[in-house]
Parts: structure tokens; C-alpha cells; sequence
């Protein structure tokens, strides 16, 4: 299981409730015959206006700006860039996977014990290197603290190396926006998605931050015509619709509440609080398969966690979703757990 959301590997996938894609429940609603017409031609080559709204959305300069189909091309793309890629695991499986396809040496480094990133550990990080985070990281759900992630880049800097960090999930989060931290400083580059808040991971949208150092390099790398006519035509609506971010933010916030108190009742499990849409969970007395397996009887489908590199079987990861959902998931996983 290197990615969640394979419902279709099940019989009946309609009828599967799915907890391992971590997918915002509030979809966004369109009507695709207003985009018709675009279907018959090239998309703009240099996504003009997408880029525009982007940047507006983003905060940034319109020079600053890189599309693509997916944020795990511009992952992609920056990795094929460096000797050698820093991550610190657990952490989405792809930061490694894009290295090996590259045929980059990768440093594996270690969360400690609470998931969280020691700077001491970025002692080992050196000249021509670049350095991977999610923020927030994936599975842990934590979000990197604001005075830590100056140091990083500061460290980062003194080193030679390089920080890109991953914010798929930055709208499920509050505080600081990384991108205003560094706007218009070099060595340091953020890709977020329209996949994970926006709830569009069939239009393969990625898009980033990127500084003027390596804007050239990383837009030379990305294939002509990467972002396709729906992804453009949508894109140019939610970024704009307000009403619809700030439902989402308020919905995620509150179920999260929810949902974390309600799980923390149980005993034999241990819940690590999470700052994104998802969260990740130590089984206490069973292992993932058997959760799994007593899970998906019960045609609800989890994350088994044991395919990030740092954790085992014994961890599992389920996505927020809407209160009705959520209490069937809470009684499901009641039974599974008492089976």
C-alpha cells in the first residue's frame, strides 16, 4: 500500500468508505461544460492567467510561479536537481521513490520519538544536498514550528544545501504562511497542490513557490503543456472562491476537534495530534493487517502505515471526514478493535 484511495482493488468500491485518502469531504461543485470549448485546443503553453491567480493566491510574484501535473512532478523535478536527498522519515514515501528513479543518493534521517525534527540531526547535511519536508509532513500530521523553520533555512544556508518543503496539506492548517517567511530569499522553494484542500486530486494539479535561483532550472525540467484545460479552467475558481476556503478551513478545525477527543477515549490505542486533515495511530494491541482486515468487513477502507520507511506495523492512518462518516468509522473501529 504505497498511496491510499485504492478502492477500486475492492469489489464493490461505491460502497467502500475510504479513510485512506486524506481528501477535504466538502467537494468542490462545478459544471465542466463551461470549459467545453477549451478542450479543443492547446492550453496557453505559458499559463498566463493561471499563473496570475496563483500568485495572487499565493502572495507572491507572478516570476516566482511553477505549474504542474501533479505536485509530485515538481518533486520530481526539484530532485533531479541535487547530489543527493535529505529526508527525514517517516514521510511521504515519494520524496524517496523520486530520488531512486533519478538514481540520487538519499539520506535517511530520523523523526524522534514524538515525530518531531531535531536540529541536531542537520549536522549531516551538506554542500549540494537538498533537504525534503512536509509541512504539514505526511503520515505524522505535525506542522513544522515557525522559529524552527527559520533555523532549518538558516542551517540550510550555512550548509550549502537546499530546503524545499512540501505544504499539500497547508490550508488544513493555522498559523504561519511559510511562503510570506520567504518570499524573495534564495535556497528555499514551497509546493502545494489542489488535491488534498480542494478536493480535486482526478485534475493533477501541483504548484509552487519557487526562487529566482532555480526558477529557470526547475521550469527548463517541466514538460510543455504539463497543467491540462480542466485543471486550468477549475483552478481559476476555487482559488478565488472565498466562501468555499473558509467553509473548509471551519469544517476541518471542528470535525478535527471532534474526532481526535472521541478517539482518545480508547484505550488501546495511542492518537498523535495532528495540525492537517488526517490522522496517524498506534495500535496498542493488534497489528495493521488485522485492524485492516476487520476494517474493510466493515467496507471502511484505512491507511496501513507500515509502507512509510520508520514505521511499523503497528500504525495506522484515517482521514477526517463528515460527522456522520466519522461515527460510523468510531463504531466500525470500536468493533475491529474488540473483535
Amino acid at each position: 500500500m504505497k498511496h491510499g484511495g485504492c478502492v477500486y482493488k475492492y469489489n464493490n468500491p461505491d460502497g467502500i468508505l475510504d479513510y485512506s485518502s486524506n481528501i477535504n469531504p466538502i467537494k468542490y461543485d462545478f459544471d465542466l461544460n463551461e470549459c467545453k470549448e477549451d478542450l479543443y485546443r492547446y492550453p496557453d503553453i505559458e499559463y498566463t492567467n493561471l499563473k496570475n491567480i496563483l500568485a495572487k493566491y499565493l502572495g507572491c510574484s507572478v516570476n516566482s510561479v511553477s505549474v504542474s501535473n501533479g505536485a509530485v512532478e515538481l518533486i520530481d523535478a526539484f530532485v533531479s536537481l541535487f547530489k543527493r536527498v535529505v529526508v527525514f522519515t517517516p514521510c511521504f514515501s515519494e520524496y524517496q521513490l523520486r530520488a531512486e528513479v533519478r538514481g540520487k543518493e538519499i539520506l535517511k534521517l530520523k523523526l524522534n520519538l514524538n515525530f518531531n525534527l531535531e536540529l541536531e540531526e542537520l549536522k549531516y547535511i551538506n554542500e549540494g544536498d537538498i533537504l525534503v519536508l512536509g509541512n504539514p509532513n505526511n503520515p505524522t500530521g505535525k506542522r513544522i514550528e515557525k522559529e524552527k523553520l527559520k533555523l532549518i533555512y538558516e542551517i540550510c544556508q550555512k550548509r550549502g544545501a537546499y530546503l524545499l518543503l512540501d505544504e499539500a496539506f497547508y490550508e488544513f492548517s493555522d498559523d504561519y504562511d511559510s511562503i510570506e517567511m520567504f518570499k524573495y530569499k534564495e535556497g528555499v522553494s514551497v509546493i502545494r497542490a489542489a488535491t488534498k484542500f480542494f478536493s480535486l486530486p482526478g485534475i493533477r494539479l501541483g504548484y509552487a513557490y519557487v526562487s529566482r535561483d532555480i526558477k529557470e532550472k526547475i521550469d527548463n525540467i517541466l514538460l510543455p503543456w504539463t497543467v491540462n484545460s480542466v485543471a486550468v479552467f477549475l483552478a481559476q475558481k476555487f482559488l478565488q472562491d472565498t466562501s468555499y476556503i473558509k467553509n473548509s478551513k471551519e469544517f476541518i478545525k471542528k470535525e478535527r476537534a471532534f474526532f481526535l477527543l472521541e478517539l482518545k477515549k480508547l484505550k488501546e490505542i495511542y492518537v498523535y495530534d495532528t495540525q492537517s486533515n488526517f490522522i496517524l495511530i498506534k495500535l496498542l494491541e493488534h497489528d495493521e493487517d488485522t485492524i485492516f482486515k476487520r476494517m474493510l468487513t466493515r467496507n471502511i477502507l484505512i491507511r496501513k502505515c507500515s509502507t512509510f520507511y520508520g514505521l511499523n506495523k503497528n500504525y495506522i492512518r484515517i482521514a477526517i471526514k463528515y460527522r456522520k462518516s466519522n461515527l460510523i468509522f468510531l463504531n466500525a473501529f470500536r468493533e475491529a478493535l474488540y473483535d
